[in-house]
């Protein structure tokens, strides 16, 4: 089996995890999380050094989920890696958990930041990577935003900022899966020329398959070996809830939760029956 069809086969497995997460719990926000497991795949399992050894470390890589609400994607990465046990995905929104439905900062190794409230993540980051800067650490970082999540002038402020600083070690991901809480994200704001808007920047700025980990982590690996002083923006254009036939594009399951029926359906959609 190549690399590619083992990273595909992992995304599968978190989409699982996911799924079962929101069924077990009732945590809402599963077509949001749905949508951005292959980018998570493709930051964590082959660009970014972090790890079960080194996530306790300053000179660790950062992933920083700027869109909180996927939060259940992020604990279930880190328990595949090793960083947080398995058993505690199922404890998620429970009393008494470390994992709460939006991430609080540093609930659990490897998660840098509350990131409940949209639109700081960026800007958060550039400070951590302005740190690591005076303390001469080589730290690289990826940050996770939605679509919905670039309404905010938050992360415009940042924008203008991170090229000023020279950010070269900063890439941002925008899980571009069309869709808001409200409607579609298009209809709702002006995005479009969304890659456009980060070239006007300062920044490097592409587009991608956002389902595509190949694709993902050769833009990444580009933009972290440019060194030319620009941050790098990828635009991933994704399907909300992918993965997962009626979900997929419905922007009902940015709230609904599956029921036992739903869950069987979805695990046997995923060849996880």
């Amino acid at each position: 089996m190549n690399p590619g069809s083992d990273l595909a086969a992992l995304a599968t497995r978190l989409r699982g995890d996911v799924v079962k997460m929101s069924h077990r719990s009732h945590v809402s926000h599963l077509a949001s999380a749905l949508s951005c497991v292959d980018i998570v795949v493709a930051a964590y399992w082959g660009v970014l050094d972090v790890t079960a050894e080194n996530v306790g470390s300053r000179t660790r890589d950062r992933f920083v989920l700027s869109k909180g609400h996927a939060a259940p994607i992020l604990y279930a990465a880190l328990a595949r890696l090793g960083i947080i046990a398995e058993e505690t995905l199922t404890t998620i929104g429970q009393e008494g958990s470390p994992l709460a439905e939006q991430p609080a900062p540093y609930c659990v190794p490897g998660v840098e930041w509350a990131t409940g409230s949209l639109g700081h993540g960026l800007g958060v980051t550039i400070g951590i990577l302005l740190a690591a800067r005076l303390q001469k650490n080589p730290v690289k970082a990826v940050v996770l935003l939605s679509d919905g999540e670039c309404n905010e002038g938050s992360v415009w402020e940042a924008a203008m900022f991170a090229p000023s600083r020279g950010l070269d070690n900063l890439v941002v991901v925008i899980d571009f899966n069309k869709w808001q809480a409200t409607g579609r994200s298009r209809e709702i704001m002006a995005l479009d020329p969304l890659a456009a808007k980060w070239a006007a920047f300062g920044w490097h700025s592409e587009e991608v398959d956002g389902h595509d980990i190949q694709a993902l982590q050769s833009a990444m690996r580009a933009a972290f070996a440019r060194c030319d002083g620009r941050p790098s923006a990828i635009i991933a254009h994704t399907i909300k809830g992918k993965g997962v036939s009626f979900m997929e594009d419905d922007n009902n399951w940015h709230y609904l939760t599956p029921n036992d029926e739903q869950l069987a359906r979805a695990l046997e959609e995923l060849g996880l029956a």
